[in-house]
């Protein structure tokens, strides 16, 4: 049977609209570090990098390359932390500029995805699927601990009204 994060992490990932404190474990993510504004078009090839990998290792079984311990799985969603450039915030911010933006974007993998399989997934990928970002596609485990978590249904600029 297939893993549904949906329905076994709804706490995680299905946040309710007003805060909620929850603890997150360490999980393993494939992280890409850029910056820019999200709204201009480079930024989708950070994203196609992402899911690329991330639906290789979702696939990786029919090509008999499976990590151990596999089992079959929803791919994670898109996931991102974003700040501002340390030269932004020396000037303030009189008015916001997107171009300012520096991101972390990252999807989970399941527990049995290693730093070794990793190497390996993007050996194979620079072979099969050349894309320019592949790189600068990091495996990372992050532990972030306690935090507070709500939904934000909107633009980006719209997020401060949450």
């Amino acid at each position: 049977m297939k893993y549904e994060w949906r329905k076994s992490e709804k706490n995680i990932y299905l946040p309710k609209n007003k805060p909620e404190i929850i603890d997150l474990p360490k999980f393993n993510f494939f992280a890409i570090a850029g910056q820019g504004n999200p709204n201009d078009d480079f930024f989708g090839d950070y994203i196609k990098v992402l899911y690329s990998m991330s639906y290789g290792v979702r696939m990786s079984y029919k090509a008999g390359i499976e990590p151990k311990g596999f089992f079959e799985y929803t791919v994670y969603p898109l996931e991102g932390e974003w700040n501002i450039t340390e030269e932004a915030k020396k000037k303030g911010i009189k008015k916001f500029n997107k171009n300012d933006l520096v991101f972390n974007l990252m999807i989970r993998q399941p527990e049995f995805v290693t730093n070794d399989f990793f190497k390996k997934l993007l050996g194979i990928m620079k072979k099969e699927k050349p894309l320019a970002l592949l790189d600068k596609v990091k495996f990372e485990q992050i532990e972030d601990g306690k935090c507070i978590q709500m939904m934000h249904i909107g633009s980006y600029d719209d997020e401060p009204a949450s």
